[in-house]
């Protein structure tokens, strides 16, 4: 399994911003599909679909509730993978995991069990 470490949560007002890392080997955030998920208070953690994926194949995709405020990036001589959240929500409050697919390099059409390296998880804390 690929060892991935987060970082970068906290808390942050309504509007504001914040940048997740996603520390992992170059040849992952190169090859591999890698998303971020996330778990809100009192979700259950199974079945969700990724806030945003990369791949060297479709690029970037988002989930509706995020599109046009987070970014996902990725950069290959330091090994990450980032997501900007711009203009939070409360809503966005939730603990944030990135993850990758060792198994399937294309993003598209993967469940959640489909990826079988995860981090440990980073709070994001949105504050109205």
């Amino acid at each position: 399994q690929e060892k991935l470490v987060e970082s970068g949560g906290g808390s942050v007002q309504a509007g504001g911003s914040l940048r997740l890392s996603c520390a992992g080997s170059e040849y992952a955030v190169t090859n591999y599909c890698m998303a971020w998920f996330r778990q809100a208070p009192g979700e259950g953690r199974e079945g969700r679909e990724p806030v945003a994926t990369w791949d060297i194949y479709d690029g970037t995709t988002y989930a509706d509730s995020v599109k046009g405020r987070f970014t996902i990036t990725r950069d290959k001589p330091k090994m990450s993978l980032y997501l900007q959240m711009d203009s939070v929500k409360p809503e966005d409050t939730a603990m944030y995991y990135c993850a990758a697919s060792q198994t399937y390099p294309a993003c598209r059409r993967l469940a959640e069990n489909d990826y079988n390296s995860w981090g440990q998880g980073t709070q994001v804390t949105v504050s109205s």
